[in-house]
């Protein structure tokens, strides 16, 4: 009994010093670094930066996503045909913007079966709109393979 108790001891001491209190101010120290930056830029009307340049639409496609996690989601055009699914060609990333596009549907109660637009920008980027929430995403910085998985069905 009276080694358990040794043990429990010894991890108690050993728990207090697996993170340094060096690092510990150290990360406080960066939050409020953070915080301070955020504070200057808003307090001097700093222009956003990082933000996406509009571009206009020059080519655009309704689709339908439609499909489970288990299964996989088939992209469908606008006569119901399937033209692409998650589970081929390297189109995993379907599947990613389909629970993106799921999630806020259910957040604000739109209809879960509506199709969204894939739209191609002046720039040569691709975006997903979904009217009904007035959710979007600029597939951009997502990977090559990522991108053309919606890229090739504007094409």
């Amino acid at each position: 009994m009276a080694q358990t108790s040794s043990l429990a001891n010894q991890m108690k001491h050993r728990d207090r010093e697996m993170v340094p209190r060096f690092l510990v101010q150290a990360m406080f120290g960066l939050m409020i670094a953070s915080l301070a930056l955020v504070a200057y830029a808003q307090l001097t009307d700093q222009p956003q930066r990082g933000v996406p340049v509009h571009s206009d639409i020059v080519a655009e496609r309704s689709i339908t996503l439609a499909g489970t996690r288990s299964d996989g989601v088939a992209v469908l055009n606008a006569a119901g045909t399937q033209i692409a699914h998650s589970t081929a060609d390297k189109a995993g990333f379907i599947d990613v913007i389909w629970v993106g596009v799921m999630r806020e549907r259910k957040i604000q109660g739109a209809p879960l079966d509506a199709p969204v637009r894939l739209v191609r920008r002046a720039n040569g980027h691709t975006a997903i709109i979904d009217d009904t929430t007035n959710w979007s995403i600029e597939l951009i910085g997502y990977g090559q393979d990522n991108v053309a998985a919606f890229a090739r069905l504007i094409d």
